[in-house]
């Protein structure tokens, strides 16, 4: 379940990246209530994430959905770049958040502060 949360709150991070070009220095109300919803949704469910993860490992993958997630929202939609090479280093991006993924087993899971103890 923790690696769902960190997926859904880097979405929301993408989502309220994206939301900020629309609040015009939060002038515009309905674009600044979205976004802010999607930041507090999102660091909610990286916080849900970091008790049953590493955080350096959840912090990286959050962080990388957030931006892959935003330049992909850019190129398709805001009229971005779109060349080879910004493709080839979101495509080199993703695949390092795949191996880190894949890299934390379940004996990874972080001890409570009892535990250290």
């Amino acid at each position: 379940m923790a690696w769902i949360y960190v997926v859904l709150g880097g979405l929301m991070d993408v989502g309220w990246a994206t939301g900020l070009k629309y609040t015009h220095s939060f002038t515009e109300l309905i674009p600044s209530v979205l976004t802010i919803l999607c930041i507090v949704v999102s660091f909610y469910l990286f916080t849900k994430s970091v008790s049953q993860l590493p955080i350096g490992t959840a912090y990286a993958v959050f962080t990388g959905i957030g931006a892959a997630g935003t330049v992909i929202v850019g190129m398709l939609f805001l009229g971005e770049p779109r060349d080879g090479l910004r493709i080839f280093f979101i495509i080199v991006l993703l695949a390092g958040l795949l191996g880190l993924k894949m890299s934390v087993s379940e004996t990874d899971k972080p001890k409570s502060e009892h535990e250290r103890n």
